[in-house]
């Protein structure tokens, strides 16, 4: 049997007995076309059951309407909400996603990565895998001005780089201020690993917050993690071994958090009468944790949403020729989320 060949623009227009430019404007939008001819076009395009070559098309038009977003991390709360919030705005400004999920955050070859990206036709890239290490020692100026515009998620400020992140310092402060606030001084912190950015910003807030309050924050009280529940038990353990007078706790995140309020039930210790928890990131079982857990609020669906927001004012200046931006760092301000684990109950009145 004799193949059929694919259909093609030319055949749309002879069948719709138009021109295959109007076709062309009536797929793209980039001309305005009669109502009665868009339907005979559309109709057409229908019945021939017509199929653009999306790629072609990017050629022409310089844009592809799809961004590319690597990321790493989906097993986190935090990176899961914010791919989230990337693909509601990417739809809503009619974007496509191309989804490169790295297996590990400091992954070697950032060139192959590029390289696909870019064969792909991507307008843009969000860069949303956490700075770990070393990871972005690849990031230069030059570099940078010769790929699709770039936003990158969480990360320390560079220059030639457009940078949304939230405000993890001024999450810690918020956190240890409120312990603070409510009697405690000796607090204690649980970081996650030391190699994360975030990790090391939510230290600096802790410290920043005692600092204020004149209060001490030697290296007693604090104790490294891994994000992990497990290594959230295993920290309060520690840190009340070396320090039994400690009154409070600052988690750098819910599942530490989450970990230290299992060894408080564990060992008898009143919760918040005895050690109050403050974690961060306000998951959506913080509410539901015994006692329900204070927390920091991140606004990830907005972390992604703004990425989006950023990319797309980037990319729709270079499609215009305009000259470029130059790089910004966005920071969400985050919110304390005040519950059960920090305030004790009102006794009732006689």
């Amino acid at each position: 049997m004799e193949r059929k060949h694919p259909v093609t623009i030319v055949d749309v227009a002879a069948h719709a007995g138009v021109s295959a430019g109007t076709v062309s404007n009536v797929l793209t939008g980039k001309r305005p076309v009669a109502e009665a001819t868009r339907e005979r076009v559309l109709r057409a395009v229908e019945e021939l059951g017509y199929q653009p070559n999306l790629l072609a098309r990017s050629l022409v038009n310089r844009s592809s309407d799809t961004l590319g977003v690597v990321t790493y991390g989906l097993e986190f709360y935090g990176p899961s909400r914010t791919l989230v919030g990337i693909e509601r705005a990417a739809a809503e400004l009619g974007y496509s996603l191309l989804l490169d999920l790295l297996h590990e955050p400091d992954v070697a070859d950032v060139d192959a990565v590029l390289d696909e990206l870019t064969a792909r036709r991507v307008d843009g890239i969000i860069w949303a895998v956490h700075e770990v290490g070393d990871n972005r020692a690849w990031i230069d100026e030059e570099r940078l001005r010769a790929l699709p515009p770039i936003i990158f998620l969480t990360m320390a400020p560079r220059p030639g780089a457009s940078i949304v992140s939230t405000d993890n310092c001024v999450g810690a402060q918020l956190a240890t201020r409120h312990l603070i606030a409510t009697g405690r001084r000796t607090i204690g912190v649980i970081t996650g690993p030391l190699t994360w950015w975030e990790a090391r910003q939510r230290l600096e807030g802790w410290r920043r917050a005692l600092d204020e309050a004149g209060l001490e924050c030697d290296d007693a009280l604090i104790y490294e993690g891994s994000w992990s529940a497990a290594s959230g038990e295993a920290a309060l353990e520690a840190l009340l071994h070396r320090r039994p007078d400690l009154d409070a706790v600052f988690a750098c995140n819910d599942q530490m958090a989450l970990g230290a309020l299992r060894y408080c039930h564990a060992t008898g210790r009143r919760v918040p009468e005895e050690v109050s928890v403050v974690g961060f990131d306000n998951i959506p079982e913080s509410a539901f944790f015994w006692p329900a857990l204070t927390t920091i609020r991140q606004h990830l669906l907005d972390l992604g949403r703004v990425a989006v927001e950023e990319l797309h004012r980037r990319i729709e200046l270079r499609l215009q020729d305009a000259e470029p931006e130059p790089p910004a760092m966005h920071l969400l301000q985050p919110e304390l989320i005040v519950r059960e684990s920090t305030l004790q109950s009102q006794p009732a009145s006689p």
